[in-house]
């Protein structure tokens, strides 16, 4: 739907030319912006905008009435009540943004973690392979709890329920486990991995 414009003649209601820009009429997009771009500038001022932050959310304001003009429904609100919401909005995103801080890149939480050295990957990886050798000399019962308590997070109370034993001999065989991967690893290397 174009809108026409006569000399002389009132031109269309705010309400009309939103439906124009609607259907993408570029004229009456020209002609509300004219009409409201300013107003919507001065009160931006007027709630304590700067110059520039009312000239950027005016401009906002104006490219949203552009792309949601077909959302707007003139029997829920005017066509200003929609504008001046629209700007209002856009004004509390815009101190939200302000308050909330900058992440700092230098932050070491940002940073990623160094490389390993050559000797830290092989002592890694001979760790792990004493670890598994550790863990392959245990009785099957024994690592089925350490594989229950540490690879799948169970309480002891969670894996007694779910063995049908007593909590006191699944405490037990993690127990003797420890003992066990101690004497096959070195306490040393047992206590970074099992602790106490």
């Amino acid at each position: 739907m174009a809108v026409t414009f006569n000399a002389g003649e009132p031109g269309p209601s705010d309400a009309e030319l939103i439906r124009a820009i609607a259907a993408g009429d570029r004229a009456a997009f020209a002609a509300l912006f004219e009409r409201y771009a300013a107003r919507v500038k001065a009160f931006m001022l007027r709630a304590g905008a700067s110059e520039q932050d009312a000239d950027e959310i005016a401009q906002d304001v104006m490219v949203s009435v552009w792309r949601r003009a077909a959302s707007f429904d003139p029997e829920r609100a005017a066509a200003s009540t929609w504008i001046f919401a629209i700007a209002r909005n856009r004004r509390i995103d815009m101190i939200r943004q302000s308050r909330r801080p900058a992440p700092d890149p230098d932050d070491p939480l940002f940073q990623p973690d160094p490389e390993p050295d050559g000797l830290v990957t092989i002592s890694l990886a001979e760790r792990e392979a004493l670890v598994r050798e550790g863990l392959a000399t245990l009785p099957e019962e024994q690592r089925e709890a350490l594989r229950l308590a540490f690879y799948d997070g169970m309480s002891h109370g969670e894996i007694a329920e779910r063995t049908g034993l007593p909590l006191g001999t699944v405490k037990s065989r993690i127990r003797l486990a420890f003992r066990h991967l101690r004497g096959a690893l070195g306490d040393d290397i047992a206590e970074e991995l099992v602790g106490d």
